[in-house]
């Protein structure tokens, strides 16, 4: 496989039927990384067609559930011999840092073990009581069939597992188009699935645009499930084309997410720290290019004077460089645009009368950085806290009572993850039950679990990713009934 070659379709690395290529470039300093092929139409249409072939006739998905789980299991184990190179490559292609970089294979090999465990586990099928014993009834899962797997620009190779571990688990083929953006961990890791035994046609991947790959995969007649994680704008188009061919459709489309701290949370030296501390690695892990960020900081009046003024001083320190660099805490944006748009929120909040606290410009030199920005005397009313910015930018807000945080919180039209943080162990738990959001942490911010379901309310999107429910997104439920002693019913006399 060549750098032009990152179309993958039957078993076989090819450029795009048009010879159309894109350069990758390095959010560090903007110089081009790799060229990959610019795939389109023609190329969907080829990837879905060897997608089918390999459902319809195929050995995979009647491939036994131990042999398909033992497979997820040496991807895992390939994973992690890689870990250095996958991680390097993610650094360079995202701009996160080297450790995140590494974390984010450490995660992707628990998801694929993770699904596998959990298909292995799992009996043939669940009997239904029919109230007699000449009846036997049982209710199977099967795979839903060829799957479209839309994997957004922030997490590539992460968000790629969570959906192609769940497909392979349940027994689909799938089509995988990465963003165009960064697409070369998702690349490295279907050749590892390759290489672990997958057969050929079960895993397919089309390097290019939304417009027409994504596109064309949301529409496609032969396509039965489309996974997609990104922006409400383009999340919408999808539900929307997938509708004419009434195919199932998941979706994760963000969120904006609150972060709500209690006084009671910094009565001691060691609880404010740790409160500050996570509200900085809330809203600016990963230069808050996370749909999970906690970008709203929503705190108790009597305490945010000094919260904020913490916040901004240890968020002037934050350490901005290439990734791969020693003691570099936050890399760049991922693209000139992303600074861009990030750029035009941090002025319109300001011009609708928000202070800055901190950062709010762009570093000299080369690349895509931005200054992480701390945004005080915020209001609902404000863009910059009613969009998803996905910059390093965060929204301060503050309550008084229980009852306006909670309010505050849930006065969102999307609804990923929340966070409360408070010494009452009783109103952590409380707040977490108002609280409408998909995952609630209760004094800490952005853990997940491969085996805890994962999905928001609202305009988060729908369906669910990890867990049982993550895997039940790939299958189609069937009611067996069995008459063991059949026999005419004379319903109509003859």
């Amino acid at each position: 496989m060549s750098e032009q070659t990152t179309i993958h379709i039957a078993g076989t690395w090819r450029s795009a039927l048009s010879g159309a290529t894109r350069e990758i470039l390095d959010p560090a300093d903007a110089t081009v990384l790799a060229v990959v092929a610019e795939g389109g139409t023609e190329d969907t249409d080829a990837a879905v067609a060897a997608a089918r072939a390999a459902f319809g006739s195929g050995e995979w998905p009647r491939t036994p559930v131990l042999e398909r789980a033992a497979l997820l299991r040496r991807t895992a184990d390939l994973l992690q011999r890689d870990r250095e190179r996958l991680g390097l490559l993610e650094s360079r292609d995202a701009g996160k840092t080297l450790e995140e970089g590494r974390v984010d294979v450490d995660c992707v090999a628990d998801a694929f073990r993770y699904f596998a465990d959990l298909v292995a586990g799992e009996s043939a099928g669940r009997v239904v009581d029919a109230g007699t014993p000449e009846v036997h009834s049982v209710v199977v899962h099967e795979p839903v069939g060829v799957c479209a797997l839309i994997t957004p620009w922030n997490f590539p190779l992460l968000q790629a597992s969570w959906k192609i571990a769940p497909a392979l688990a349940a027994g689909n083929t799938f089509v995988l188009k990465p963003s165009e953006i960064t697409p070369l961990s998702t690349v490295a890791l279907i050749d590892l699935l390759a290489e672990a035994g997958l057969p050929a046609g079960v895993a397919n991947l089309v390097t290019g645009p939304g417009d027409p790959v994504g596109a064309r995969l949301a529409a496609h007649p032969d396509v039965d499930l489309v996974s997609f994680t990104g922006g409400l704008a383009s999340g919408t188009k999808v539900m929307r084309a997938a509708a004419d061919s009434v195919k199932k459709v998941a979706l994760e489309l963000g969120g904006k997410n609150p972060n709500v701290v209690f006084a009671d949370a910094c009565a001691t030296e060691e609880g404010f720290d740790t409160a500050v501390d996570q509200a900085l690695n809330a809203a600016f892990m990963h230069s808050g290019q996370v749909c999970s960020a906690g970008s709203r900081l929503i705190v108790e009046e009597s305490v945010a004077e000094r919260f904020v003024a913490e916040l901004a001083r240890r968020a002037d320190r934050i350490r901005l460089g290439r990734g791969t660099d020693p003691g570099v805490e936050c890399g760049p944006l991922v693209s000139a645009a992303q600074r861009e748009r990030t750029e035009e929120y941090v002025a319109s909040a300001l011009a609708e009368g928000a202070v800055l606290r901190s950062g709010g410009s762009r570093p000299q030199g080369p690349g895509f950085f931005f200054r992480p920005t701390v945004l005080d005397g915020c209001h609902r009313g404000m863009r910059v806290v009613r969009e998803e910015v996905f910059g390093p930018v965060l929204t301060v807000e503050t309550f008084r009572t229980e009852v306006e945080a909670v309010a505050l919180a849930n006065d969102t039209e999307y609804g990923l993850a929340g966070a409360v943080w408070t010494s009452d162990p009783g109103r952590g738990r409380r707040v977490a039950g108002l609280l409408r959001h998909g995952t609630v942490w209760i004094n800490d911010f952005h853990p997940y679990l491969p085996q805890a379901d994962w999905g928001g309310f609202g305009k988060s999107g729908t369906g669910r990713e990890l867990g049982p429910s993550g895997l039940a997104e790939y299958r189609e439920t069937k009611h067996v009934y069995q008459n063991l002693a059949p026999r005419p019913v004379r319903w109509f006399a003859g």
